[in-house]
């Protein structure tokens, strides 16, 4: 049996928009991707709530000591144009860049994301939403895997969203775009 692997899109003429997207009743959560609604999964598990919230803080308290912009979580928005809307686990945006931060939502690529996969999200985390962030400029994407105990750090090479490093046990994350953050491995994944 021959399996069709390329994405399906939806013609022009019946793809969504962010207009159709802002009416959806309120109770489940849904990005748009090419004019197409994909349902999230249910709420994330403990365990990668517990990961989200150490790297956040991590972040915030860097980010905040030195008012160098915002970082926000799930669930929020981005609009990254009428047929793309996603919500990253967690996201920053630079201070010289806080204009695009509207009441409701985030018009415009964060500068930096953050995904948190699970196995039913690993697949979409990787190559689907790795490709969005990179072509909408996205500057650094982390692709945080609970099962592996890493953090993939890719940045954006004005193509894609290439690969620096895979941060594993043991080792201390350093941040192309932040630099001198650091983020101990170890204590993101300790229970």
């Amino acid at each position: 049996m021959i399996r069709e692997t390329a994405p399906q899109y939806t013609p022009a003429d019946l793809r969504l928009t962010y207009e159709d997207y802002c009416r959806i009743p309120a109770g489940e959560r849904y990005e748009l991707v090419g004019g197409d609604l994909r349902k999230m999964t249910p709420a994330p598990s403990v365990k990668h709530q517990v990961i989200s919230g150490k790297i956040e803080k991590a972040l915030w308290g860097w980010v905040d000591d030195r008012a160098l912009g915002n970082v926000y979580h799930s669930p929020i928005d981005i609009v990254l144009n009428e047929h793309h809307v996603v919500q990253p686990d967690i996201l920053y945006i630079a201070r010289e860049r806080l204009g695009i931060v509207r009441e409701a939502n985030i018009w415009g690529a964060p500068d930096l994301v953050v995904e948190i996969t699970s196995p039913s999200t690993a697949e979409w985390d990787r190559v689907t939403k790795r490709r969005i962030y990179g072509r909408y400029g996205v500057r650094e994407y982390w692709l945080v895997d609970p099962e592996g105990y890493s953090i993939e750090v890719a940045v954006n090479n004005g193509k894609e969203l290439a690969t620096v490093q895979i941060f594993t046990s043991g080792i201390t994350l350093t941040s192309p775009l932040l630099n001198g953050f650091t983020l101990e491995i170890d204590g993101v994944f300790r229970s």
